[in-house]
């Protein structure tokens, strides 16, 4: 099974050459058949010729490269579009990700399941240098997610996590054009029913450039994804409930 990397990168030039490394690296070691889909996402400093550059040593690295209007979510789904693997994980560029755990899911993948879910507040996981801020809004984010869904699993709003190619293809259009993708996409496989399983993570608080995350400014569309997504639950669940009642 190929695997297909996607890290979208905006401005990133302080780390996207050691988190490609490091993932091709990871990778190369546990003999997995790779590619990594660096998306340069109009990006002002190095980071395009970074990425470049790294591809011309390596073929398994493609770089993608986005104009205006930039975005978490855009970036993401041209990355997507120009994947040829069998499943596809998705890596941010700022090293926060621990490039073994990219194995450790991909081998909880071919176990059988559809998507495995990264997790940082489970048993297992460490996490270092998470604003407190931040972390207090992520985990009253992820509870209200868990109740409107019904949900074990704790951090979907985490980017980090790998889907089936089919998952991914049944799940489209994609709507989301900035950092709620990572709601969007995993909260559209489970309620299209799609298998799950959930692992603890690691995670670090980058080390260089500036976050690209604004909770003020994407709360709203936060929110929106997760409605609209509950609405199509909804919906899914009424087309089951009348295709039980006309067969009786």
């Amino acid at each position: 099974m190929k695997l297909s990397v996607v890290i979208p990168a905006h401005n990133e030039q302080g780390c996207i050459r050691q988190a490609i490394e490091d993932v091709a690296s990871e990778l190369s070691r546990a003999g997995i058949d790779y590619e990594i889909v660096c998306v340069n996402d109009n990006s002002t400093d190095g980071t395009r010729d970074i990425i470049e550059g790294l591809a011309g040593v390596n073929p398994r690295i493609k770089p993608v490269n986005r104009q205006q209007p930039s975005g978490f979510g855009r970036a993401l789904r041209e990355g997507l579009s120009h994947t040829t693997g069998d499943a596809v994980a998705v890596v941010m560029g700022d090293q926060s990700d621990d490039p073994k755990d990219i194995v450790r899911c991909f081998r909880k993948l071919e176990e059988g399941y559809d998507c495995v879910f990264g997790s940082r507040f489970v048993k297992g996981s460490v996490v270092k240098d998470y604003p407190l801020l931040k972390l207090m809004i992520n985990r009253l984010a992820n509870t209200f997610v868990q109740a409107l869904f019904l949900l074990k699993e704790n951090d979907i709003t985490n980017a980090f996590k790998l889907y089936r190619a089919d998952v991914v293809n049944a799940i489209q259009p994609l709507q989301a054009q900035h950092f709620n993708i990572t709601v969007e996409m995993p909260l559209k496989a489970i309620v299209r029913g799609f298998s799950f399983a959930q692992i603890p993570i690691n995670w670090y608080g980058r080390k260089s450039g500036l976050s690209k995350l604004s909770i003020r400014a994407l709360s709203r569309k936060y929110l929106f994804t997760v409605l609209y997504v509950w609405l199509e639950k909804l919906l899914i669940q009424d087309e089951l409930h009348r295709g039980r009642a006309l067969k009786r």
